[in-house]
């Protein structure tokens, strides 16, 4: 039986600035609540020790996996928690050494009691264990691991079973893009009506719609407030936001008073080559420098690329198409999220895995593919997309200076997105039957590129960049 990985396990809304190192640590906290909670074991606990292990180790204070994990295991949800309110808890904590234990029970913590072990656990690079203790006495010990893109697994799981496979008979069961391309040749569908078909045996035309809405709400509103913010991005490094500048400068003197009007107001701009450049630009980097001051952002696949899919998507609709409606948005969703499904099950989507490739470069084969299905191409061309895309980000490091994902995260995603396009016209004005790599063979060089990968370059700010410009530096 086939694995399926849905969109909405792809796309998924959270907290930045890390999905591996501050979502999944979040997510593995609640996972560790809900364990004690099932053993009867949570009203006996008195005290919380938790270990961190390898790359959440060596860049999870750059990342705020501390913070996640305190949030965490304060019973909020990363999902809906108010973001002003995540300081004040965090702050809460640390002056008065208490943590409200899934927001029912006060216990004594100290950050101390969160311990940074640089060793690696041989299963996975982002290892985490919780320990639960009562009267000084070790009662429950729990260890998960964050593996990309928000999901976390442990040691008992299969690594290639993240999502449980289900029993339901999926029209089109997909491992392979491959599958994918025979399903829309045979039957005469896009993909977006694949993976439509298989979306709806989980749940309602109604429900897939309005989550959907809900996906790209957020990530408009989060290029909203990105264009919208000036000053510096916290952690240290004093990097200076970049998007509000630039917005300024490409929307000039047209007024707007709400998201509406700001689409409208933006397809009035001047569109020259250099112009479009720009807002692609604009829009990436506003979306990650949000992700970088803990703000709302959408896993695309993960938190440190969720700038790419929004600002091509952004793209088509306020300068390839005007007339663009949600349709078009639920398309390129679709899409998106099940060309990031295969690159999943096939190889990975974590950074301390498989480097940048496996960030950057997926959301920009996933972007690529959607945007060639919105601009007519055939499932074939959407296939070549992708993999023009990631044959064009093999090999890219993940070197986060500081640990923080700002340097050079936030400018990548920006080059992830002009990659995406630029992959979108030249698959369209391709004969995919003369294409010598397809997809599946680039998703297969792109694992085996990330095995042979030094682990320095794999999120542990200990070569490239983090070595070279050190945040004592900045």
């Amino acid at each position: 039986m086939s694995q399926f990985i849905s969109v909405f396990d792809m796309l998924k809304i959270g907290v930045g600035p890390s999905s591996s190192h501050t979502l999944g640590p979040w997510r593995a906290a609640q996972q560790w609540i809900k364990t004690v909670n099932e053993t009867k074991l949570f009203h006996q606990i008195d005290g919380i020790r938790i270990d961190l292990f390898g790359s959440l180790s060596l860049t999870g204070k750059g990342h705020a996996t501390d913070y996640a994990i305190l949030l965490g295991l304060s019973g909020t949800d990363p999902e809906y928690i108010p973001i002003p309110e995540i300081e004040n808890i965090v702050s809460q904590i640390k002056n008065q050494h208490k943590l409200q234990f899934n927001n029912e029970r006060e216990i004594t913590f100290s950050f101390e009691n969160i311990v940074f072990n640089k060793d690696f656990l041989p299963f996975h690079a982002n290892g985490i264990t919780f320990r639960g203790f009562c009267k000084g006495k070790e009662i429950s010990t729990e260890t998960y691991y964050s593996i990309g893109g928000g999901f976390i697994v442990q040691e008992k799981d299969h690594l290639e079973e993240v999502i449980e496979i289900t029993k339901k008979n999926f029209p089109y069961p997909i491992n392979k893009a491959i599958q994918l391309e025979e399903y829309c040749e045979n039957e005469n569908l896009l993909i977006s009506d694949v993976v439509l078909k298989n979306e709806l045996e989980l749940r309602s035309a109604d429900e897939i719609d309005f989550e959907l809405k809900r996906i790209w709400e957020t990530m408009l509103e989060c290029m909203h407030i990105g264009c919208h913010t000036e000053g510096k991005l916290p952690g240290g490094l004093n990097v200076k936001r970049r998007a509000f500048d630039l917005h300024n400068k490409l929307i000039k003197d047209t007024t707007y008073k709400n998201l509406e009007q700001w689409i409208t107001a933006i397809r009035s701009t001047e569109v020259k080559f250099r112009e479009i450049l720009k807002w692609v630009s604009c829009f990436a980097l506003s979306v990650n420098e949000v992700n970088a001051a803990l703000g709302r952002v959408v896993t695309a696949p993960t938190n440190g690329s969720a700038g790419v899919i929004p600002s091509v998507l952004m793209y088509y609709l306020v300068i390839e198409n005007h007339q663009a409606d949600f349709s078009h948005i639920k398309r390129f969703l679709l899409v998106a999220g099940e060309i990031g499904s295969i690159f999943k099950k096939n190889a990975t989507i974590s950074a301390a895995m498989g480097g940048c490739q496996a960030e950057i470069g997926v959301s920009s084969a996933m972007a690529a593919a959607a945007l060639t299905e919105l601009l007519g191409g055939s499932p074939a061309q959407c296939l070549s997309a992708a993999e023009i895309a990631m044959e064009h980000h093999l090999g890219l490091t993940c070197d986060p200076i500081g640990g923080l994902v700002q340097v050079p995260c936030i400018e990548r995603n920006s080059m992830g997105a002009i990659k995406a396009i630029h992959a979108a016209e030249i698959a369209l004005e391709t004969n995919p039957k003369e294409c010598l790599v397809s997809l599946d063979k680039v998703i297969d060089t792109m694992w085996e590129t990330a095995k042979d990968m030094n682990k320095n370059y794999k999120e542990t700010s200990e070569g490239g960049l983090a070595v070279t410009v050190r945040i004592v530096d900045c």
